[in-house]
Formats: C-alpha cells, structure tokens, sequence
C-alpha cells in the first residue's frame, strides 16, 4: 500500500514538473502582447474584489461634498496628474495608456464609473499594482484627490 500511494505521489511530482516547465516555456512575457478574455475576466474581478477588500479593511478619509468648485480643482489637477495616460478629455486614453498592460480605461465608462466614490479614492491615493496605475498619496493631499474625484465622476 505505502508503495503504491509513493508511486501516485511520484508521478503527481512529475506530472507538476512537467506541466510548469511547458506553462513557463509557453508563457508570452510581452506587455505588447494581448491578453485572453479569460485573463482579462480574472484579472478584472480580482481587481475589483481586492480593491473592495482594501477599501473595507482601511477605510479612507470622509468625502467632500461635489461641488463645482471641486470638479474644476479635480480638472486641475488630472491634467497634471492622469491626463498623460487616460487622455486630455478623460473618455479617450492615450496611445502610451492604451500600450499599458492592461490598457488604461476611458475614465467616463462602465469600468471606471462602476466603482464607487471610496473606492476611486482609493485607487487614485494607493495606486494599483502590476497594472501601471501609480498611487497619487505622496503628491496629493487627500482634498485634492477628493477633487480628483468628484471630477471623474463628472465624465459619467
């Protein structure tokens, strides 16, 4: 018996061995290169959920109420800050945040609009990992990132 289940757990070794030298030699490491839908699905849910996670973990600061005054100190401080990669009107990315891997979104659309307001805040003060969206925190207040979105929020 002892034989038996060390024959199954060998082969199990080999079978992994083999399946991750093929999964490593076949692997495509090209920012260039798109992904397939269903890395775009997983990799979309699982942002969404971590971010969700780290927004009820941490929390952020109480938001401002919008207002116009903040939606243009918002404008100002996008076009310093997101207007290289999402674009100058916030709807239509640029060819250097289209090239990102994933590409950056149209801030205007489903994608974005999805998420709510804390978590905005939270991907624009924190940054998101691997996904070439860097964290805003050392440069922005927490007011101005506020701003900031309450002005992505005026491109719905």
């Amino acid at each position: 018996m002892r034989r038996k289940v060390g024959v199954i757990v060998a082969i199990l070794v080999v079978l992994a061995a083999v399946g991750g030298a093929y999964a490593a030699a076949s692997f495509d490491l090209r920012a260039r290169q798109s992904p397939s839908q269903l890395e775009g699905y997983v990799a979309a849910k699982a942002k969404r959920w971590l971010v969700a996670r780290a927004v009820a973990r941490e929390g952020v600061p109480p938001e401002l109420a919008p207002s116009e005054i903040t939606v243009a100190s918002g404008h100002m401080q996008y076009g310093g800050s997101c207007a290289s990669c999402h674009g100058q009107d916030g709807t239509t990315p640029t060819k250097m945040g289209l090239s990102m891997y994933p590409p950056v979104p149209g801030l205007g659309g489903p994608d974005a609009q999805r998420y709510s307001n804390a978590e905005l805040f939270w991907i624009i003060k924190n940054g998101i990992r691997n996904t070439g969206m860097p964290g805003f925190g050392e440069i922005h207040s927490d007011t101005e990132i506020w701003h900031l979105v309450h002005y992505v929020r005026s491109l719905d």
